[in-house]
């Protein structure tokens, strides 16, 4: 219910004010598992997509935004679960293990969902090596990879900005990447790595980033 109430006005009204480009859009499937891995440039990548897909994303988000107390820890857990957004606690060694599973529940339903294979967002704006974890749900899932790349999004909301600008951005949809035999033929960990080396490559042509060569690794606590 919050989803479809938001769903109804946050899209529309969004896309008045930024008007952002969409383009290849056609390759999302309407309806059936599906996996949108996209590149990562800021915190609202994740409000980005789901404004410009016409069915519902589900994407993790830190399980911060849903433990909250009093009336401003309400407000941010129904905007957080109204986006469709699901929790997971990235300070767990468990926590990778169990959002893949979570990942593959939402599958399970016949639903989307969202995934940046360069584990959190690029702070300099190149593209970093993507972890295998969007392979493993390919394979295992059977569902279809629809690349993204984003373009503009760090402007729109940059690190430390409490509130977003008015500023162009655009959202590019790529074919849709499937498992194919020859991918099942290869030993496991061979398959996730090039099937997540493909997706990483689709990725870079909707958006045109410097490659990193490396992993993107979550900065260190001070």
């Amino acid at each position: 219910m919050i989803y479809r109430a938001l769903h109804s006005v946050v899209p529309p009204v969004a896309k008045a004010l930024w008007r952002p480009r969409v383009t290849g859009l056609h390759h999302l499937p309407r309806t059936g598992p599906v996996i949108l891995a996209s590149n990562h440039l800021s915190f609202v990548d994740s409000v980005v997509i789901p404004i410009v897909v016409p069915r519902k994303v589900a994407f993790l988000a830190k399980s911060d935004y849903f433990t909250g107390t009093g009336v401003k820890g309400a407000l941010s857990r129904a905007w957080f679960e109204g986006l469709g957004m699901l929790p997971v606690d990235r300070a767990d060694s468990a926590a990778a293990m169990e959002s893949l599973q979570t990942a593959l529940q939402v599958l399970d339903r016949g639903e989307a969902f969202g995934i940046y294979p360069e584990g959190t967002r690029s702070r300099d704006g190149r593209l970093y090596r993507g972890r295998t974890g969007v392979g493993h749900l390919a394979l295992t899932s059977g569902a279809p990879v629809v690349p993204v790349g984003l373009v503009g999004t760090e402007k729109l909301q940059p690190i430390g900005s409490r509130l977003p600008r008015l500023v162009k951005v655009s959202i590019s949809f790529g074919a849709p990447i499937t498992v194919s035999e020859e991918h099942r033929a290869l030993p496991r960990g061979r398959a996730r790595r090039e099937l997540t080396d493909q997706i990483m490559a689709s990725i870079h042509e909707l958006t045109g980033q410097e490659w990193a060569g490396v992993y993107n690794d979550l900065p260190m606590e001070v």
